[in-house]
């Protein structure tokens, strides 16, 4: 009973634009919080392209209920998550209007957290009815917006964060995902989606830049295998863990 009064904070991670690596960003941020000293939960929003079960290594786990509420599924580096990838079919195509979408939101976030004390809410892209829904329903202390240097990104992004900002949710900080890619073969780096775009807006915005994550094999590779590379201590892992240490610092100074 003490456990589920514990004063849970939601931390919400969103993007304009769907394919800027969110999800891959909030698995990562979940790891990197949890290895300093944070009690991390994770939901995965996006009801309709759920990506948290394969990143954390736990598709295919069911969650249980009780007393009419789901128990987290638990993963192997510690992190309790729900996600709609828990409760469908792999591949299972989801026909839902935004009311359903909205209600199975409420599910997933109002569940048995136990001492979970930060519970990050990976959200699907876009400013649409499960953005909504979170925000009347379970309005989080921050957001941390994630996008590409592209100018396209960077215009939705705006978008998301112009949402938290009517709602009264203070955007604690851009990510720029995706920048930079040094060839594997003979080390050039080179700026597929463009260099420093994210960093530009955040100071027009005036808002906080929390940093960069490069466009690298390897990312991609752990995600899909359920290994994200900040559960490890190599170079992948510093630019996750760098971030989190931002979102930390911001926690730390509101608690």
């Amino acid at each position: 009973m003490t456990a589920e009064r514990t004063q849970r904070r939601l931390i919400a991670i969103g993007s304009g634009k769907g394919g800027v690596g969110k999800s891959t960003l909030t698995a990562n941020l979940a790891i990197a919080l949890q290895k300093a000293g944070r009690k991390v939960g994770l939901v995965d929003a996006d009801i309709y392209g759920p990506s948290q079960p394969v990143i954390l290594g736990n598709q295919g786990q069911k969650p249980v209920a009780r007393d009419e509420k789901l128990v987290p599924v638990e993963s192997a580096f510690g992190i309790p998550v729900l996600s709609m990838g828990h409760l469908v079919e792999p591949g299972r195509a989801l026909a839902w209007r935004g009311p359903m979408a909205g209600n199975a939101l409420a599910q997933l976030v109002d569940a048995h957290w136990g001492d979970v004390d930060t519970l990050l809410v990976d959200l699907p892209p876009g400013t649409g009815d499960v953005q909504l829904t979170m925000l009347q329903r379970f309005k989080p202390v921050g957001a941390v917006l994630v996008s590409t240097p592209q100018d396209l990104a960077l215009m939705d992004a705006a978008r998301a964060g112009q949402l938290f900002d009517q709602a009264g949710v203070p955007v604690i900080g851009l990510v720029e995902n995706m920048a930079g890619y040094v060839c594997p073969h003979c080390g050039e780096v080179s700026d597929p989606f463009g260099k420093g775009g994210v960093e530009k807006a955040a100071g027009r915005l005036e808002l906080p830049f929390l940093g960069r994550i490069p466009l690298d094999l390897a990312i991609r590779e752990g995600s899909d295998r359920g290994e994200p590379p900040a559960s490890g201590d190599d170079a992948f892992a510093k630019p996750f863990h760098d971030i989190a240490a931002k979102v930390d610092a911001w926690i730390g100074a509101r608690s």
